[in-house]
């Protein structure tokens, strides 16, 4: 091996990154992540909670526009997607059927009881009648 072709293999070995240099970098990646991963989970729950809560505001400004239109409440959520026997009916009063569902894919509980109604998101644990309903 002559004199140049030995330099240049010490130069090479000096410009790259050891071992060492590499798995500090990666064990700091790792520390950054595990600080940051639990803080963003709580936003996007705390996200997701505001827009159904959004969400419940739309279909009951809908269902108040079916009310007027037709002197009752509807029956079901779809009679604001599609027109049922009702005569004054001037929907949709919600475009597509995916606005009934909440964030985390459960459609939203309707009850109608008399002169007043009740609308409820199942929240993330998707059964109804829990702490983390949303109303």
């Amino acid at each position: 091996m002559n004199e140049s072709a030995s330099r240049q293999l010490r130069r090479a070995a000096r410009d790259g990154f050891t071992l060492i240099e590499i798995l500090l970098v990666v064990v700091i990646i790792g520390i950054l992540a595990a600080v940051a991963v639990p803080n963003l989970a709580g936003r996007v729950g705390q996200a997701q909670a505001s827009s159904a809560k959004q969400s419940i505001a739309a279909i009951e400004s809908a269902i108040d526009l079916y009310e007027m239109d037709n002197g009752k409440f509807p029956d079901s959520l779809q009679n604001l997607v599609s027109k049922g026997s009702e005569p004054n009916w001037s929907g949709p009063y919600i475009k597509k059927p995916e606005q009934l569902n909440d964030p985390w894919g459960t459609q939203f509980q309707y009850t109608k009881s008399g002169n007043s109604y009740t609308l409820v998101s199942a929240g993330p644990d998707k059964a109804f009648g829990t702490a983390d309903d949303v109303k």
